[in-house]
């Protein structure tokens, strides 16, 4: 087990933490437990991350942290951005026993969850009412299921995971730590999803593949084999990008082929 600490990637790194043994459990356990928290993020996904734990209503947020000075003492949503990260010492001082971040960035995402542990706050899910989820599935900390998302049967999810918006997990998946599945993205059974890997909007991957840690598999791209850790994939079928030439053109490749100029 890993303990408070956000291992560092490796190939093999899936490390799914300290989960409860299944959604059922890990209600019961103590990081489900209801408690103040604080949402670290105050953009869009921090939206979303604050309307999933209000439908959820089993914590309460009492403030955003941002590291973006111009947000201070403003409302999001109605919920007030009390400051950046380093409120975090005096505000679990105050009675915050809870955080999660709302960042859609993997890497700055695994850096404040770390920043998080290190100040001894516990790390909680956020998991929309609206969301399916598998009795049976394996939930790490700091995990977002975003309204309309489907986990299937016997899936194991990270540390950190982002389950977007109507995205499928099917059956017996691996999700590693810090990995974001876009809106709409369909994940086949026994897919297995390395540490950091960003699957855009509605990709699809087939069963049986590995998508390697830290890989990218563009928008609207259908993934029929292994995807190398460290590249991205782009197209139908989903082939990596050897060159990537110009950012506009690259920006391009990641869009569905259906709206590419």
């Amino acid at each position: 087990m890993c303990g408070t600490s956000i291992l560092p990637v490796k190939t093999s790194d899936l490390c799914f933490y300290e989960m409860g043994s299944s959604l059922s459990e890990f209600q019961l356990s103590v990081g489900a437990m209801p408690m103040n928290c604080v949402i670290v993020g105050a953009g869009g996904h921090g939206r979303v991350v604050l309307d999933a734990l209000r439908q959820e209503g089993v914590h309460t947020v009492v403030g955003f942290l941002d590291s973006n000075e111009r947000l201070h003492d403003q409302r999001i949503d109605g919920v007030k951005v009390l400051g950046s990260l380093d409120l975090l010492p005096m505000l679990r001082e105050n009675g915050i026993e809870g955080a999660i971040v709302g960042i859609g960035d993997n890497g700055t995402r695994r850096s404040f969850m770390q920043s998080i542990l290190d100040h001894g706050v516990q790390l909680v899910n956020a998991v929309h009412p609206f969301a399916s989820v598998a009795g049976n599935v394996n939930l790490g900390r700091g995990v977002l299921v975003a309204a309309g998302a489907l986990v299937c049967a016997h899936c194991q999810i990270g540390d950190g995971v982002i389950l977007n918006t109507g995205c499928i997990v099917d059956h017996e998946s691996m999700i590693g730590t810090c990995v974001h599945v876009c809106p709409g993205a369909k994940l086949a059974g026994r897919v297995t999803v390395e540490s950091g890997a960003f699957i855009g909007i509605g990709a699809t991957v087939v069963q049986r593949v590995r998508v390697g840690h830290d890989a990218v598999v563009g928008a609207g791209s259908v993934v029929l084999k292994d995807v190398n850790p460290m590249t991205t994939v782009v197209g139908v079928p989903a082939r990596e990008v050897k060159d990537l030439g110009d950012p506009d053109e690259f920006t391009q490749w990641l869009m569905p082929e259906t709206l590419r100029r």
